[in-house]
């Protein structure tokens, strides 16, 4: 029996299980990662997070959906992961993602990263025919065009009227796996309260319904910017909490909120399959 620790977190409710594997790596496999992301028969979370070796920043993160599959970025679990690499002191730390190095800050109780320049481009998000991002259709039923960003990881962002009566429970698969989106894409739903304030429902590429998501968040504020209905700094209320979303002038987005430790402990990962050493 190999017992490995793991850490669980969250960053206003999304959860993710954390290990540390710099000096023992190891993947999940898929099935495993179905198994420990239940929150009825295991520890649940959104993803699980791998903290690798790196030699282009502080460490590596590697991020699993809950359905096994693999995700570019996280902005909560880098969030989270820098709290972890600072000891919960006020400091900066680097991450190498596979959306690139991202730089973290904590101050304050408060950890920020910066997302980097999102990319709008068709090619980029990507989609499967040039379309245009900032009037995208979907051709499904009464669902309104969408605006596409990249940020890390590809989302398409819905403004709806009060009232549509949209259920992102139900639509969100169906959009995830549109034929238009090659790579799945993240779905979100933002209610504009104010040129500062938005609320946002969000539906999490290979997790589902999520009480939060960073890079949603992020990727809202630039589709509502873009579209002139919003300023650049936003805050974004989701069901765990808000998010503070700057969109700064050299085109970098910063993510900044609160995260938590929720409990420490061990596994015997074996007991949930195969591994992939």
């Amino acid at each position: 029996m190999k017992m490995h620790r793991f850490v669980k977190m969250h960053g206003l409710g999304n959860d993710f299980v954390v290990f540390d594997v710099r000096e023992s790596d190891f993947t999940l496999g898929a099935d495993q990662a179905r198994a420990l992301s239940d929150r009825r028969t295991s520890v649940g979370c959104d993803q699980i997070i791998y903290i690798r070796n790196s030699d282009k920043a502080d460490a590596y993160l590697g991020i699993q959906n809950s359905d096994g599959s693999n995700a570019g970025a996280c902005g909560n679990a880098t969030r989270c992961v820098a709290l972890l690499l600072t000891g919960g002191k006020d400091g900066e730390v680097t991450m190498e993602t596979e959306a690139g190095v991202l730089q973290c800050m904590v101050e304050n109780g408060q950890v920020s990263v910066d997302l980097g320049v999102p990319r709008t481009d068709w090619r980029e998000i990507p989609l499967a025919e040039q379309r245009n991002t900032l009037r995208l259709r979907l051709g499904m039923g009464s669902l309104p065009e969408g605006v596409a960003v990249n940020v890390g990881n590809p989302h398409i962002i819905f403004f709806p009227e009060a009232g549509a009566g949209l259920n992102i429970g139900q639509l969100g698969p169906k959009i995830e796996c549109h034929e238009l989106f090659p790579e799945r894409v993240n779905v979100s739903f933002a209610d504009i309260e104010s040129r500062h304030r938005m609320v946002l429902e969000v539906w999490e590429r290979g997790t589902g319904v999520t009480k939060a998501c960073g890079t949603a968040a992020a990727a809202a504020t630039v589709a509502a910017v873009r579209i002139g209905r919003v300023e650049r700094s936003v805050t974004v209320q989701m069901g765990g909490g808000d998010l503070l979303i700057e969109w700064r002038p050299d085109d970098h987005v910063i993510l900044r909120g609160s995260t938590a430790l929720s409990f420490e402990g061990r596994l015997d990962v074996e007991k949930l399959g195969d591994a992939n050493a």
